[in-house]
């Protein structure tokens, strides 16, 4: 049986909540490397590759997130105790309580919180201090533009009630603009981190069901 392998990914705040909803099951990350031209992204049958794209006559390129079964635990903003604010996060223990700002919960590992401490980006997070296991179901790769209204949703983009009486809007948490459609929300997603979203590259659709830490 071979190992199950996990990898860390990062996630938002506004990311981390819809995973907690259970509202946002897949994510789509840019391919590198990967001429916007021309890929072969199916196999011979016609069904998605799984979790390897190329260019033809080039080099093989794997995502590097993983594939079916394997497991990703996710970084997200964090804090510990004020108390060890100095302290590298290298140099935790594994004790410490750990606060999570995406939606206030704390984790008591040993020791009580006191104050919380000073927020800690989501790239600093060791693994011990994640929350959320998310297991790899499907890999493929398309163009950034083919999402579908229905996989827009599953990114996180939701329903916005306000607006009912005009029809159903869409929005992505932390963005104040709503739109008709939800790949148009999902659109603006994309453009919000720093992604272009009209040179429609290739990416890595990745998607996944929590699973137990």
């Amino acid at each position: 049986m071979s190992e199950i392998k996990e990898r860390p990914i990062l996630f938002s705040a506004p990311m981390v909540r819809a995973i907690l909803d259970g509202r946002k099951t897949v994510t789509r990350r840019p391919v590198k490397g990967l001429s916007t031209s021309f890929a072969v992204t199916t196999a011979a049958d016609e069904s998605p590759l799984n979790g390897v794209c190329w260019n033809v006559g080039g080099p093989i390129i794997r995502c590097p997130y993983g594939e079916p079964g394997d497991r990703l635990w996710v970084r997200e903003a964090w804090a510990a105790d004020a108390q060890v604010d100095a302290v590298a996060p290298r140099d935790l223990s594994q004790g410490e309580p750990i606060r999570y700002p995406a939606d206030g919960a704390v984790r008591q590992t040993g020791c009580s919180m006191v104050t919380p401490g000073k927020g800690r980006p989501s790239i600093h997070m060791p693994r011990w201090a994640s929350r959320i296991l998310l297991e790899i179901t499907a890999v493929r790769v398309e163009r950034l533009q083919a999402i579908s209204d229905e996989q827009a949703l599953a990114e996180g983009v939701r329903p916005y009630p306000d607006h009912a009486e005009f029809g159903e809007w869409y929005h992505v948490e932390g963005i104040e603009t709503y739109s008709a459609e939800p790949s148009k929300s999902f659109e603006l997603l994309w453009n919000s981190t720093g992604g272009d979203w009209d040179a429609n590259p290739w990416v890595w659709v990745v998607e996944f069901k929590r699973a137990t830490p």
